[in-house]
């Protein structure tokens, strides 16, 4: 078989990222090779904080999954400069006739999860090379944490893609896409390995050295988001037979009752944009999983910041508290218009223009202006316009940004279990309501419809949104999404068209980069509709 160009194919470049408050602080091993590596469990370590590293860095280029999905969603539209191209409007509509010289907008997502994943089959499939000196539990941690970042690598790929090369082995063979059932075996087999053989260390007990790795919780969480996904795209019952409906919620429950997580009591202090001075910072009790970000990239190969938060930052101007960015996922109006009033999380989610009176300057170089910009991720900047990223040290505001995304929260996990039919389900989706209305919300019965909304107010700038239209099947994403609506490019009133059509054609899937269908000498074959 042929070799292809998206892997790195040997350890000698893991690049071992420096993250703030966090385990990720440790040598450079780039002169190691794979032939003297494995050796000590030191050696396991290096290696599994290089395969922390690659999943850090899958959004360092291209579309980040938070950003695109929003876009993707009935939450945002493409946005960016009134001059730009149209490309992210390619994205936004799921026509590709919008920008067809645009073929390769997730071409770097593809590589770099790639990437990640052959860190993680490195590691695994070494781990027999350590001298592990009769510690086999941490063996089994070490494979649990790389186990669980591989899972996570696919499960963004096979809803991005559909049908992906299932590579298990430290390989850079050419091979074909797989079922979407074999990707989704895998990543239920890695999941409950995690599950199993991670110690259930409560968050109270945990240390502040360890926030941002794999916990026994976050592995749970995760099994409940898959499942939850992969039976509702794909109108099945269970997860490819590895997990039932009861074993989804009982790995739910069990984070509820022994994983020490909370509610923080405000929504708005999760949110450094939303609260400022009474942000409760990262790692908070509420944080079940996060993909840790810091300040210190650079243009030399260092790429541990958060690339991606730039783009949702009002269009090229600093207003204080925000900072400024391209201006992208400008929030749709209907999502503004969804909030009950009294619900906290509207102004804690979205910026308004008008509503905190903000002197914006450029909506004559703003792209499908709204008037409302994502809050939850804004990039910050001081009262003299200087970038927060910057003040702190960072090289530049587009590559510096530090926060950290939560990806997975424990309100998250009780609308989950709720969901899946807990006993408890009025109490869990009680408590994300009431914190949201700070003390007591309007009376609402807990119903799948009353989830899901509950889910969009919830975890709206998120990246959550999409996927959950998605898994309520194709058909109803499409017609929730699509609209004809008139929007300010440059300034100017324009008409824009979403096709619910289009979302059909695709099944909702991405378009595949054609430059790895070309580098796998047409292998791979491009999901219909692009």
């Amino acid at each position: 078989m042929k070799k292809l160009r998206l892997y790195i194919p040997v350890i000698a470049l893991l690049s071992l990222a420096a993250c703030k408050k966090s385990f990720l602080d440790t040598e450079d091993v780039t002169t190691a090779t794979e032939q003297n590596f494995y050796k000590t469990t030191d050696d396991a370590w290096k290696a599994l904080v290089g395969t922390y590293d690659g999943l850090q860095r899958v959004w360092s280029g291209g579309f980040a999954l938070p950003l695109a999905t929003e876009i993707m969603s009935d939450n945002a539209y493409g946005g960016g400069g009134a001059s730009d191209g149209l490309g992210i409007q390619m994205m936004d509509e799921f026509d590709k006739l919008r920008s067809p010289s645009d073929q390769n907008l997730f071409g770097d997502n593809w590589s770099a999860y790639y990437k990640a994943i052959f860190y993680a089959n490195m590691l695994i499939s070494h781990l027999d090379q350590v001298n592990w000196a009769g510690n086999d539990n941490l063996r089994k941690v070490y494979e649990s944490e790389a186990r669980f970042i591989r899972a996570y690598c696919y499960f963004d790929m096979v809803r991005l893609w559909g049908n992906i090369p299932l590579i298990t082995k430290s390989s850079t063979e050419n091979v074909p896409q797989a079922p979407a059932d074999s990707v989704y075996r895998l990543i239920a087999e890695d999941l409950k390995f995690a599950t199993e053989n991670l110690p259930a260390t409560n968050y109270g007990a945990q240390s502040p050295s360890t926030y941002g790795r794999v916990t026994k919780w976050a592995a749970e969480s995760l099994i409940g988001r898959v499942f939850l996904y992969y039976t509702g795209y794909y109108g099945k019952s269970d997860l490819v037979g590895t997990v039932s409906k009861a074993q989804a919620l009982a790995y739910l429950e069990d984070v509820i009752s022994n994983g020490g997580f909370g509610l923080v009591s405000k929504f708005a202090n999760l949110w450094p944009a939303a609260s400022v001075k009474d942000y409760v910072g990262e790692d908070n009790k509420e944080t079940v999983f996060a993909i840790k970000y810091t300040f210190t990239s650079n243009y030399n190969g260092n790429a541990d910041g958060n690339h991606w938060m730039v783009m949702f930052g009002i269009r090229i101007q600093s207003i204080y508290p925000y900072g400024l960015g391209w201006g992208a996922a400008t929030v749709n109006t209907k999502l503004w218009n969804a909030y009950e009033a009294g619900d906290t999380r509207k102004v804690a989610t979205i910026t308004s223009i008008t509503d905190e009176n903000l002197d914006f300057q450029n909506k004559k170089d703003q792209r499908e202006y709204t008037g409302y910009y994502n809050k939850k991720y804004s990039p910050m900047a001081d009262s003299a316009g200087k970038s927060l990223a910057e003040k702190m040290g960072g090289v530049n505001f587009m590559i510096g940004q530090y926060q950290d995304y939560v990806s997975i929260r424990y309100a998250d996990v009780l609308l989950m279990a709720a969901e899946l039919g807990s006993p408890n389900a009025q109490k869990y989706f009680d408590d994300v309501r009431n914190r949201a209305f700070g003390g007591t919300a309007p009376a609402k019965t807990v119903s799948q419809a009353n989830i899901m909304t509950e889910r969009r107010l919830e975890f709206a700038g998120e990246g959550q949104r999409y996927w959950d239209l998605l898994r309520q099947g194709v058909n109803v994403a499409a017609s929730t999404i699509a609209e004809s609506v008139t929007v300010q490019n440059g300034g100017v009133n324009t008409a824009k068209t979403i096709s619910a059509t289009k979302i059909t054609e695709t099944k909702g899937l991405s378009q595949i980069p054609y430059t790895q269908i070309t580098l796998s000498n047409n292998l791979l074959q491009q999901n219909a509709g692009w």
